[in-house]
């Protein structure tokens, strides 16, 4: 580069943190008029200026800032590898894809097979056991935790049974030494989903570092946002070949973008009906895709990852504080239970109405609502009701009486970086408004029994 181009660079970049001074400004919150949204990207100026630079370099694909960006996530999730992918659902459908991968033989996933997974869960956990050919066998949930019960976990296992995937689900970590465990002694695959728990440890340890793969999602609700993006980790080299020829096309060459013959043998080699010396960089071992992330997005991520420790730490804190306001009305509320021996990075405060109150849960979501509080529910609830899946084959053990109560009472609250103390005293005081309100009501309805 230029001298003069860049001074220029650095020009642009200062106007660029200026800019972000004045048109990203902190809005002053007047309660009932401003919303309080569930989730939404937390950036600085560094972020901004982060991406500009990669844009003015114009390298559109991956390049150095997604070279950087694997890096720093494989040493944060405590894996060897990470690929670098367009989403977190493109996450799962690699990892599935990638156990299914010829070269492992006996070992791979083949139609027919069996994944266990939880019935309560995010769609796309479930969709590419489905879309890769293979049977869900859906496990029931733990109330308040809401990962799935591994008391259930013999009861699932068939002689088809070839993996697990699960979601620590809203950042709580689900007890992966335990479930890691099974799989060795089962000998099946373990592909943990951390797309809501970047940043959660189980044990001391990353989530993530238990199984054979893990998942990660940088959608703006996330830990760290690229806008769109994700990710699949791994310590195992074999899988990481899988997973990037998969990723690009299925290829069999495994030069990064723009760069050739990093094998040595670009126009030597002779594979399946191909004639000898075919271009390797059009050799294709696998029926794969194009899962590609772009290295703008990957710039972000770069800046964004040095901020996870402070955004984890902000989400506890504001979980604490709705916890803390709303830790008496456990009588109409079920709160929830961080899974013993673990240090949640809070996606949600997850909240549900208890049976025999006298509201609902949506009557309490349209209060909120009302007053610009954003909730959402717990994802799908019990998928197996979806109808997207009333036409797919797939096994459960038991009645799925847990995913009922999550699909029928429970929905989920705001943490992230962006709320202020004042938003969450906000929520606190609207929800137990509306308790007294509906308690006083009922009161009134129904006064106490008194002898004359």
């Amino acid at each position: 580069m230029s001298e003069a181009a860049d001074e220029l660079r650095r020009e642009i970049l200062a106007l660029v943190a200026r800019y972000h001074a004045v048109a990203h400004a902190p809005a002053k919150f007047v309660p009932g008029q401003t919303p309080v949204p569930v989730a939404g990207r937390v950036f600085d100026a560094e972020d901004v200026q982060t991406l500009v630079d990669c844009a003015l370099e114009f390298w559109l694909t991956a390049g150095r800032f997604a070279a950087e960006f694997e890096r720093g996530l494989a040493e944060k999730v405590g894996r060897q590898y990470a690929v670098l992918v367009n989403s977190g659902s493109s996450a799962n459908l690699l990892a599935l894809a990638c156990l299914g991968s010829p070269s492992l033989g006996e070992r791979g996933l083949h139609p027919g097979d069996e994944v266990i997974t939880v019935a309560a869960a995010f769609p796309t956990t479930v969709n590419p056991i489905v879309q890769s050919g293979l049977v869900p066998v859906f496990l029931d949930v733990v109330p308040g935790r809401y990962n799935l019960d591994i008391d259930q976990l013999e009861a699932a296992f068939s002689p088809r049974t070839k993996a697990i995937i699960a979601a620590h689900t809203l950042g709580n970590p689900f007890e992966a030494r335990e479930v890691a465990a099974f799989c060795r002694r089962r000998g099946l695959w373990l592909i943990e989903d951390c797309c809501d728990a970047l940043g959660a440890t189980y044990l001391g340890r990353p989530v993530g570092s238990f199984g054979h793969l893990a998942t990660l999602s940088f959608y703006p609700a996330h830990q760290i946002t690229t806008g769109e993006g994700g990710a699949v980790v791994t310590d195992d080299p074999a899988l990481w070949r899988l997973l990037e020829s998969l990723r690009d096309w299925g290829r069999a060459c495994w030069c990064a973008p723009g760069r050739d013959n990093t094998c040595g043998k670009r126009f030597g080699w002779q594979l399946g009906g191909l004639p000898a010396g075919y271009d390797h960089k059009y050799v294709y071992s696998h029926i794969g895709y194009n899962l590609k992330a772009t290295d703008m997005q990957a710039a972000v991520g770069v800046s964004q990852l040095k901020k996870l420790s402070q955004f984890v730490a902000a989400r506890r804190r504001n979980f604490q504080q709705l916890y803390q306001g709303l830790a008496d009305l456990q009588e109409y509320f079920l709160l929830p239970e961080p899974t013993p021996e673990a240090e949640p990075s809070w996606f949600g405060f997850p909240l549900a109405i208890r049976p025999g109150v006298c509201f609902s849960r949506n009557e309490l979501i349209a209060h909120l609502d009302a007053r610009k509080i954003g909730t959402r529910l717990l994802f799908g609830g019990n998928l197996t009701r979806q109808p997207a899946y009333h036409n797919v084959a797939f096994r459960q053990v038991g009645d799925l009486a847990n995913s009922d109560f999550v699909m029928n009472r429970a929905f989920w609250l705001g943490v992230y970086p962006g709320l202020t103390e004042e938003m969450i005293s906000y929520v606190v005081s609207s929800i137990r408004e509306f308790v007294d309100e509906r308690v006083g009501e009922a009161a009134r309805r129904f006064p106490p029994f008194r002898n004359p």
